[in-house]
């Protein structure tokens, strides 16, 4: 049982926290407590049932439940931080993208739920200031934590000017981030670390991949069949380690990334 767990922190500009909104969470619990090692601890249930993934004590995924009213699918959401979420927001709606949900007051400060141009959905997260709470890095190389996160879309630089705008990229410290071009992808850094990418993928709908990080991922990947889901690309080495593309018991897609063989 998990007592105490440390919150990753809110960093603006980048992508730093990870959602899964999933039909039935005993499913997805065990589904991906056994998969990648996950504690579970309660979260805030102002919107119905919601919990907190924890590894090593420090909570790196949040699922919920969806409503039965709901006809979205089974997906996971990337968060980017942001100072101030309406602002945020405003930037959206300004730059051709539409707003789902708030933002809206959360326990953990404001959030809203939005789409690109180009379809692809994610989060805005207004947390505390990075000050106030050094707290944990975004993505960590720990198994079982979000260590990569990439945009999948028909043309990745429309997509980062989009998002450069929103989140005000060029504004930012060059010291603490910084926008690159490597292995055909558009990178963002933070804080000397690449923690997501955008790239082309025509054949596939536009969409933020969440990668989560694995000591063994061909191992994981026959898991993960066992468990009820269903390997659907890979296992395959990358440039930034041997990846493969899954879908969990609820038909959810996402990524392992463990050392290349």
């Amino acid at each position: 049982m998990v007592e105490r767990t440390a919150t990753v922190r809110c960093v603006p500009a980048v992508p730093c926290w990870v959602g899964l909104t999933a039909r039935d969470l005993p499913t997805a619990q065990g589904f991906y407590g056994p998969l990648l090692g996950w504690e579970f601890v309660p979260g805030p249930d102002r919107w119905g049932p919601y919990l907190r993934a924890v590894v090593d004590g420090v909570e790196v995924a949040g699922l919920s439940a969806l409503s039965s009213d709901w006809e979205r699918p089974v997906a996971w959401t990337t968060y980017f931080g942001a100072e101030n979420a309406d602002r945020a927001a405003d930037g959206v709606r300004e730059r051709g993208g539409t707003l789902a949900v708030g933002p809206l007051a959360f326990d953990a400060g404001r959030v809203a739920l939005a789409a690109d141009p180009f379809g692809a959905t994610f989060g805005i997260w207004q947390g505390e200031p990075v000050d106030a709470d050094p707290g944990e890095a975004p993505w960590t190389a720990r198994p079982g934590a979000p260590s990569w996160i990439e945009l999948r879309t028909a043309d990745p630089f429309a997509a980062a000017l989009f998002y450069g705008e929103v989140f005000r990229w060029d504004d930012r410290d060059p010291a603490r981030f910084e926008v690159r071009y490597e292995h055909e992808r558009v990178v963002l850094r933070s804080e000397d670390r690449s923690v997501a990418a955008l790239r082309a993928a025509r054949d596939l709908a536009p969409h933020w991949e969440v990668f989560f990080a694995v000591a063994d991922t061909d191992a994981t990947a026959r898991r993960a069949t066992a468990l009820g889901g269903r390997v659907l690309d890979g296992p395959a080495d990358s440039p930034y380690g041997r990846v493969a593309r899954l879908a969990d018991a609820e038909g959810g897609h996402f990524s392992i990334l463990g050392p290349a063989v």
